[in-house]
């Protein structure tokens, strides 16, 4: 089984996998509402908007296990998105990334390597796990790299058809 085909549930709680949302390249995010880092939210969705039509898409998981700082309910976090941040990308149900209950997707992802060659639990929100088409983990990017920092932008691009 690959890591598109691990069932996540969508916001509104239904079961799908990755796959479902096609052969596309797909950052993978953990997100929050309350978070410092909740800006890069814009950045997500310019990076949706740009490569979106060339077989892309960013999908978020929110995430409350970095201080409380995604206490929504499903409703409130996707009307906040839209609202705020004016996200059209999906978005999941609240995942837990690291611990005893981490999701099995977050399972797979973690134990990719960062560019210092770092595996290991999700630091904070908004760390980025960039997937290929076939499901392959390309590259891991921290939270504090904002989403169009320079390296994810080339990765993105060589990802890219």
């Amino acid at each position: 089984m690959g890591i598109k085909d691990i069932e996540v549930e969508t916001l509104d709680g239904e079961p799908t996998t990755l796959g479902a949302l096609g052969d596309k390249v797909l950052l993978v995010v953990n997100v929050a509402s309350k978070c410092g880092l909740t800006p890069q939210y814009t950045g997500l969705e310019k990076l949706q908007e740009r490569f979106g039509a060339r077989g892309f898409s960013v999908v978020g998981f929110p995430c409350n296990q970095f201080a409380g700082q995604e206490p929504g309910s499903a409703s409130e976090i996707q009307t906040f998105c839209s609202t705020t941040y004016g996200v059209t990308f999906p978005l999941f149900a609240k995942t837990e990334v690291n611990g005893p209950g981490r999701h099995p997707l977050y399972a797979a992802l973690t134990a990719t390597p960062d560019a210092d060659g770092e595996a290991g639990d999700v630091q904070w929100n908004f760390e980025k796990f960039l997937v290929d088409t076939d499901g392959s983990i390309l590259a891991r990017f921290r939270p504090r790299i904002e989403p169009e920092d320079e390296a994810v932008l080339k990765s993105i691009e060589a990802a890219l058809p």
